[in-house]
Formats: structure tokens, C-alpha cells, sequence
């Protein structure tokens, strides 16, 4: 299967959006968060991925056919300095379990080097799997993870678990990557 990550266009936002909402519907399982009154959650971030620097939104695509999103910016979750921030990262339900977000996951953190934070929702067990195999993988060991991050609370009040690696220049352990504009990830 190909897996490729395409940088979202500023006349796919719409796609995105949609596509957000299938994401928060499943998160609000260990969030808690309600629909607004249209019967949305909504992203209240989403038109600054198109009109903020250090902003960028991908499509997941696999085969050429759409299976998910990762949304990456250099906001910090915890009070430490980053370069990149995973804001969200989503594969549909048909595409999990068959290497696309791992391999997603890795041509990211290929594309975009420095120092990263990777935020988790303590309660979401198959997030916790996920990630605690791709960071550990992809960094060959070399990353942290503080659990229960104070004010990185979620909408339901519980405190995140962060992840923080660096893949930048002479970090080792990770695939070397470039700062080009990315279009494509590796094959799996």
C-alpha cells in the first residue's frame, strides 16, 4: 500500500473540517466535549492552518484514496521549548491497524526536524499503544514521556501525557529527513 501525505490546500478545508468532525465525535469518548448548537464540535483553529505562519495541515492518503489527517504547529503543549507540536493526528476506522498512521507518523517527524512534543490522552488505550510503538521505534529509545502534564488538560479535566524527542541535526536514532516543501512519504 502507498502512503502519502499531501499538504492540504486552502479549497480543502472543507474536506478537513468534515473530517475533523468524525475526529471529535470518536476523542469525545475520553473528552467529554459536546456539540455545539448546529450539532457540530467544530475546530476553532482550523482557518489559521491557511492564514498563520508555522501551521500545516495534511492529508493521510493511501492508495490515493483519503484515510486521515495530522495537523502539526510549534505551539507548545507543556511549558518547554519546541520546534513542532502534533496538534492532531486521525485514520479512519478502515485504514488502522494496517501501517498507514505508522507510517504517517514517521514521514512526519521526517519532514519536519527538531524538537517535538506528541500529546496523548491518557484514557485513549489505543492512542497510548500507537504512540508509545511509533515514538519508541522511530526514535530507537530516544524520547521522553511525562505522564499527567500539568495545564495540558483536556475538555474533560484529565492532564495529557507528552512525548518530547528531538530529530534535529546530531539527535541520531531517527530517519533523516529534509525542510523542503514534503509531498509524499515513504512506501510501505
Amino acid at each position: 500500500m502507498q502512503i502519502t501525505l499531501r499538504l492540504a490546500a486552502a479549497e480543502e478545508k472543507e474536506i478537513l473540517r468534515n473530517l475533523l468532525e468524525k475526529y471529535a465525535y470518536e476523542f469525545s469518548q475520553w473528552d467529554g466535549r459536546d456539540v455545539n448548537a448546529l450539532g457540530l464540535y467544530g475546530y476553532d483553529y482550523l482557518d489559521c492552518y491557511w492564514t498563520e505562519k508555522n501551521r500545516w495541515a495534511y492529508f493521510l492518503l493511501a492508495d490515493g484514496r483519503l484515510a486521515g489527517f495530522a495537523m502539526v504547529n510549534d505551539f507548545p503543549e507543556a511549558a518547554e521549548p519546541t520546534d513542532y507540536t502534533l496538534a492532531e493526528f486521525f485514520v479512519l476506522f478502515k485504514y488502522r491497524r494496517r501501517g498507514v498512521g505508522r507510517t504517517a507518523a514517521r514521514a512526519l517527524f521526517d519532514r519536519f526536524r527538531g524538537r517535538w512534543q506528541v500529546k496523548r490522552h491518557p484514557a485513549n488505550s489505543a492512542s497510548v499503544r500507537f504512540w508509545d510503538a511509533v515514538i519508541r521505534e522511530y526514535t530507537g529509545g530516544r524520547y521522553r514521556l511525562e505522564t499527567a502534564v500539568p495545564g495540558t488538560e483536556y475538555e474533560d479535566g484529565t492532564p495529557g501525557d507528552i512525548y518530547f524527542f528531538d530529530n534535529g541535526e546530531g539527535a541520531g536514532g531517527a530517519a533523516s529527513g529534509h525542510r523542503g516543501d514534503f509531498r509524499d512519504a515513504a512506501r510501505k
